[in-house]
């Protein structure tokens, strides 16, 4: 656990990339928090009056969500509104001197502001553009306003996911946003790939990522076991079908375990951990297809065993087995377990909540580089806190038009972050 992640002697794989970031809530700025976590300086354009939604996200007290100063990391606010001739100009004029500029508005929004991808390639011929939407640039449904939750039901990971016997459930976690986050930097990072080999580009450098698309990408084989097998994957709670044994067991102190022995091998260590010598030495059973149809005989001897011990005494045992299992955390007992805190995974900061700083832990880099470690070198910042900086540098506003462009009642005043 650390105060601060000293960067000196890091070599950050990002420095010198600049990125533009045009999106609010979730989707674009998570795609945009990956390249400043490895040291690419992110300009975050948030809207007068307010600023990006998210920073009143799940807040309970103070004036911005710990959600946004997780989100907003290592990024700098500017105030402008894109909605106006003069916001469309500063950000044209900022866009000429960046790599990267990320939106997740609406199809067309872009454009009809004047800041299309082929307006900003003509300012700067290298920018790489994402475009992350609810259902992509193309296709019938383009238009339609989309969020993660109705792209998680349409990529039909919702369809299967709560109890069988209830209506759809949810990761209580915006699944489909993080995710399409990661396809808009992994694209970003690939032409900017192409560009350092050399490899020359004709027209605007778009990367076109939509929310359902990257979540149906994370739903293996569900339409093809339709089209093979005459399968629809319905709701199985905590077990995966065919997986087996695979799931969430009691243990005495009435803490959960998750247990993974669905490969042959780890199949029967399990069952000899568990002292059930007869079903690992039934070859019968050395068959995924065998043992789906004995699930719930192995579930109950799994869960009598569990059910026998701790959850530490469950963890021990498996351990020495060598069977994957792992307890059901919730926030605290993750920021409190020592692997956690080994990897740098929980950081501490300083943050100013009620007028006063506190020690609120965050989490903290991925993926680990060696020698070239991401840095959480400052949270969420406050709304427009860099305003003049980037308007000045960036967009070459002079002393008198910096005074016109930044009304009295949305100027910085940075308040909270130590």
């Amino acid at each position: 656990m650390t105060e601060k992640n000293d960067a000196a002697s890091n070599s950050l794989p990002l420095e010198g990339i600049r990125v533009l970031e045009l999106g609010n809530f979730i989707a674009a700025p998570f795609a945009a928090r990956l390249f400043g976590d490895f040291g690419a300086e992110v300009i975050k354009i948030e809207r007068p009056g307010g600023g990006d939604e998210l920073r009143d996200w799940r807040k309970t007290r103070g004036e911005t969500s710990m959600l946004f100063r997780t989100i907003g990391r290592n990024k700098k606010s500017v105030i402008l509104d894109l909605r106006t001739p003069e916001g469309q100009d500063a950000v044209r004029k900022i866009a000429a001197h960046c790599d990267v500029v990320i939106e997740n508005f609406r199809p067309g929004t872009l454009e009809k502001w004047g800041l299309g991808p082929e307006v900003l390639t003509e300012l700067n011929p290298e920018v790489i553009v994402v475009r992350i939407s609810g259902y992509g640039q193309t296709g019938p449904y383009k238009d339609r306003a989309g969020f993660g939750s109705s792209a998680e039901s349409f990529a039909g990971l919702r369809y299967i996911t709560g109890e069988p016997d209830r209506p759809a459930g949810r990761a209580a976690a915006s699944m489909g946003d993080t995710v399409a986050g990661l396809y808009g930097t992994i694209g970003a990072l690939m032409l900017m790939l192409q560009k350092a080999k050399g490899i020359q580009q004709t027209g605007p450098q778009v990367v076109d990522v939509a929310l359902y698309e990257g979540v149906f990408s994370l739903l293996e084989s569900l339409v093809p076991d339709y089209d093979a097998y005459g399968m629809i994957r319905q709701r199985t709670g905590g077990r995966l079908p065919g997986v087996v044994p695979t799931g969430s067991y009691s243990c005495k102190d009435e803490l959960e375990v998750v247990i993974g022995g669905n490969s042959n091998s780890v199949f029967v260590r399990l069952m000899q951990a568990i002292g059930r010598d007869d079903l690992a030495a039934d070859q019968t059973l050395l068959v995924t297809e065998a043992r789906s149809l004995r699930e719930e005989e192995l579930n109950t001897a799994i869960s009598t065993w569990t059910g026998e011990r701790t959850l530490a005494e469950v963890l021990d045992e498996l351990d020495i087995a060598g069977v994957p299992a792992g307890p059901v955390y919730d926030a605290p007992s993750i920021a409190e377990d020592r692997h956690y805190l080994a990897r740098d995974m929980i950081q501490t900061h300083q943050v100013v909540i009620d007028g006063a700083p506190e020690s609120i832990r965050f989490p903290g880099i991925v993926p680990k580089i060696p020698g070239h470690e991401g840095s959480v070198r400052w949270l969420g910042p406050e709304l427009g806190e860099h305003t003049e900086e980037v308007l000045r540098d960036l967009a070459g506003l002079t002393p008198e038009q910096l005074a016109d462009a930044l009304p009295r009642n949305t100027r910085p005043v940075p308040q909270g972050v130590v």
